[in-house]
């Protein structure tokens, strides 16, 4: 197999040959067939999130055919195209799997940071953390589904009847949220880096009401907010823009300090609350969601060598939609 490998936190990652992985007990092999670019794959080789071991194989917006199976699988077979998301494992032991909030595990196994992820030609995947896809499912549109459409629907239903939402930071899952809240007739209010009219006009083009910069105060106050950037500044600027009883709710993995602000921006009732990982029942019901069928994603697409190019791409925010590697 071939793979793009992290050797050492912070340095370029770098193509390799490896041994073609074998599937065990109630796994799969899959053959990738393309692997979307996500901000937590930055946070990975930035050696942002804790307890990185390295050589490590990033990538968790994986699609691909599945080649082998372990042994006694039953279920996923070969030929059938399936996903494999950021949450790779649970030990459906502790507290919060027995209590259905999986996405909580004490020690759960993560895609691409706990365990080999995508960036490569083939990947092994615990089977019933796979996601199954249709035959004629696009490989490059459905990659970014498979985080940046997971967690943004998790943001979504965290931000509740919500009719007002502001998206803050507008990529990869701020232009899909947009299209699941346009359908479900709620209105949209994007929020870019300062002078971004590239991205301003992409939320337009996909029915935001508004958009402008993140250090704006909308026309008229939100109900919810939805962080999709991992910067701690914008929480105080989400809280002045929701009105009384409103949510911010952070949807990253890993966010830069939120500083100081004043109580008041914080009062009547405003609440801030984070988005950790999700569930399979998040992939099962968002695939299943009628408001979720058809969702076009915009994306970028690069060879597998080209990553650390996406990756690049991604941090200096050149992207409008998702980058995506294809095999």
């Amino acid at each position: 197999m071939r793979a793009m490998v992290l050797g050492k936190i912070g340095a370029p990652l770098t193509l390799q040959t490896l041994p073609d992985p074998l599937p065990g007990n109630d796994e799969v092999r899959l053959r990738v067939e393309a692997c979307g670019v996500c901000r937590t794959d930055l946070h990975v080789v930035d050696g942002e999130l804790p307890n990185i071991v390295t050589p490590l194989i990033p990538g968790h917006e994986c699609v691909g055919i599945v080649e082998a199976v372990g042994p006694g699988l039953s279920g996923l077979k070969p030929g059938q195209r399936a996903g494999v998301p950021w949450l790779g494992n649970t030990c459906h032991h502790c507290r919060y799997c027995r209590e259905g909030r999986e996405n909580l595990c004490d020690a759960p196994e993560f895609t691409g940071y706990t365990r080999p992820g995508g960036f490569a030609s083939h990947i092994v995947a615990h089977a019933d953390y796979c996601v199954p896809l249709h035959d004629d499912a696009d490989p490059v549109a459905t990659a970014p589904l498979l985080c940046a459409g997971l967690i943004g629907w998790r943001c979504l239903v965290k931000a509740g009847q919500a009719t007002r939402i502001g998206l803050y930071g507008f990529g990869a899952a701020a232009h899909i949220i947009t299209q699941i809240a346009r359908r479900q007739q709620r209105m949209v209010y994007a929020f870019t880096r300062a002078g971004d009219i590239t991205a301003q006009t992409f939320a337009h083009s996909l029915g935001a009401v508004w958009a402008g910069s993140s250090d704006e105060l909308p026309p008229e106050p939100l109900d919810a907010a939805i962080l999709c950037a991992p910067v701690g500044d914008l929480v105080p600027q989400a809280l002045r823009a929701v009105k009384k009883g409103g949510r911010v709710v952070c949807g990253g993995i890993h966010m830069s300090d939120i500083p100081s602000f004043p109580y008041r921006w914080l009062w009547e009732e405003r609440e801030v609350v984070s988005v950790a990982n999700l569930t399979r029942a998040n992939a099962r019901d968002f695939f299943a969601a009628k408001e979720c069928e058809g969702i076009k994603t915009t994306t970028r697409i690069y060879p597998l060598e080209q990553a650390n190019h996406a990756l690049d791409d991604l941090r200096a925010g050149r992207l409008s939609g998702a980058a995506v590697l294809k095999l």
